[in-house]
């Protein structure tokens, strides 16, 4: 069996290197989509492909039984100028595996593939097993996981590969993105007229940056609010009438965004307008098979304040996955590869622990 484990995780790496040879920005990630499929086909099982979205369900697929869900994404953010290493090359040096989307998340997505293959074939499970490579992630697109649930049956929980140091994630912040106005009159600088729109913003900003919101996750903590940007006035002597700054909110769960959102309407006189609610606080209950195997595998529960596809899962979710979250959006990104061969051997003992709580 170990050879099994050690012949699935060498071709998932071997996959990894080719997934960073080949430039998959998001909503640009045909071409790794069609790796992913050559992989499945190449080993004569079947998938589904949506747009850039490869998933797959197991041999023994029963639709009396409950269905989990491996996810993890294939697209990567762009380079940034401080790479001293071609992003695009998959740079091995010792144990280290360098190249944009090494760490975030190919080392996840190929761990968990390697995991999924190992128990393809079993006909005795106590559920079914879907794995999806996904698109979109970066930039919380459409046509990514939110276009592909729409076609998988009905989940009862997803394991998210991120990079975590296959310690768990149990629940993770959501987001709201906020455009504030506040409203004014203009008037002649010079003069004593005009109400200053900058000066009623500024109050409600000084609440923005000291409110703290009475109820605390015990998980995720405080829900965390940031003005991020703000711009008012055309010219010096013109009191402005509209001065329009935005607000980045990390949402837990102790409150859904329309709950948030309240809370904050009620105590601004801004206006405020949501972007969107697409992307909702997330988290798993202690008692839950998958967590209880976890623990007893001695892995560390926490709560994640970084946004996942976890946003857009309307079930129970973790995420958890080989490298470390530090590296992700770095200059020369890299991944160890015994982090990926751990990875595979913490998924696979923790979902064996977890069937047999069934």
């Amino acid at each position: 069996m170990k050879d099994f484990i050690n012949e699935l995780t060498d071709d998932s790496i071997d996959l990894l290197k080719r997934l960073i040879a080949t430039p998959s920005l998001s909503k640009e990630e045909n071409r790794t989509a069609d790796l992913i499929q050559e992989f499945f086909s190449e080993r004569n099982i079947p998938f589904s492909r949506l747009e850039n979205n490869i998933w797959s369900r197991n041999q023994g697929f029963n639709k009396e039984l409950p269905t989990i869900l491996l996810n993890s994404h294939h697209d990567t953010v762009k380079p940034n100028a401080s790479w001293t290493k071609d992003p695009f090359e998959p740079l091995v040096e010792g144990d280290m595996l360098s190249g944009l989307g090494s760490n975030d998340a190919g080392g996840a997505l190929v761990s968990l593939l390697a995991t999924y293959l190992y128990f393809y074939y079993r006909t005795d499970l106590p559920v079914n097993i879907i794995f999806a490579a996904t698109a979109e992630e970066e930039i919380s697109g459409k046509n990514g996981i939110e276009l592909l649930l729409k076609k998988l049956p009905e989940i009862s929980y997803g394991i998210i590969g991120e990079p975590t140091q296959m310690h768990l994630a149990v629940a993770e912040k959501g987001l709201l993105v906020l455009d504030c106005v506040s409203s004014g009159v203009s008037g002649h600088a010079a003069r004593e007229e005009g109400e200053n729109a900058i000066y009623n913003a500024v109050k409600d900003i000084q609440w923005f940056s000291t409110f703290r919101f009475p109820k605390v996750s015990e998980t995720l903590g405080q829900v965390k609010m940031t003005v991020t940007g703000i711009n008012a006035g055309t010219q010096h002597n013109v009191v402005p009438d509209i001065c329009e700054f935005m607000v980045d909110v990390r949402a837990t769960d102790a409150y859904s965004l329309n709950e948030t959102l309240d809370v904050i309407r009620e105590n601004v006189s801004c206006e405020v307008k949501p972007r969107s609610v697409r992307l909702q606080p997330s988290g798993i209950s202690s008692e839950h098979p998958l967590v209880r195997s976890a623990v007893e595998l001695g892995r560390t529960l926490y709560g994640s304040p970084t946004l996942s596809d976890q946003a857009l899962m309307p079930f129970e979710t973790v995420k958890i996955g080989p490298g470390d979250s530090a590296r992700s959006h770095t200059a020369d990104e890299h991944i160890f590869i015994s982090e990926i061969q751990y990875g595979v051997k913490i998924y696979i003992n923790l979902l064996k622990e977890t069937f047999r709580k069934y």
